[in-house]
């Protein structure tokens, strides 16, 4: 298996996938990052790993001119119809054209337990806190397809961890992000081991 990484933030994810190349625990191919800046902290990971990385201009108008530019640097990287786009940390949604050019090929993470606390405006510390206002007495992450809807898309994993007694969203969010590290890269080589199935 191989796959694009898509990414616009500090990128821990994404170097807890590389790490996990490096050391032999996932035998897939990352063929390289696609980014919105070349200031965004992934993309220096990506570098100091020798990785290929693009940067896409988000200025460019209407939404679905930006997500066939975001297709064909995916596709300058060497991408095929069998490779996989793997979202860590990606704040864009995308048109329609792009869902049904990659169906079924687009993993992305949530930092909560859908199908509670998923849909629009619900990324980063909202998450958390709606997670903490609604008392729940656990959170996670869940992996999941994109498709059309925002959070909607086929479940294929789901990490738990407890939601504890004074947790606010920053100490939510760590442990959070501590299992969307560790189980990014385990995903992977689920897939690539055909334990999981995307379609």
């Amino acid at each position: 298996m191989n796959f694009v990484v898509l990414s616009t933030s500090r990128g821990t994810t994404f170097q807890s996938v590389i790490d996990a190349l490096q050391n032999g625990e996932l035998n897939a191919e990352c063929l390289g990052l696609v980014s919105d800046r070349e200031d965004r902290e992934c993309i220096g990971k990506a570098r100091a790993a020798n990785m290929m990385n693009l940067t896409v201009d988000t200025d460019i108008d209407p939404r679905e001119e930006f997500d066939k530019a975001l297709h064909e640097a995916i596709m300058d990287i060497g991408a095929d119809d069998e490779t996989v786009i793997a979202e860590m940390g990606w704040m864009w949604i995308h048109t329609p054209w792009f869902i049904n050019k990659w169906k079924n090929r687009i993993i992305n993470v949530h930092p909560a337990l859908l199908p509670k606390h998923g849909g629009k405006g619900m990324y980063g510390h909202h998450v958390h806190d709606a997670v903490l206002e609604a008392n729940e007495e656990e959170s996670g992450v869940t992996f999941h397809i994109m498709d059309e809807g925002v959070d909607t898309g086929k479940i294929l994993l789901q990490k738990k961890c407890a939601v504890l007694p004074g947790d606010t969203s920053e100490s939510l969010q760590d442990r959070v992000q501590q299992l969307e590290k560790e189980w990014y890269p385990k995903l992977l080589q689920m897939i690539n081991n055909k334990e999981v199935s995307l379609n």
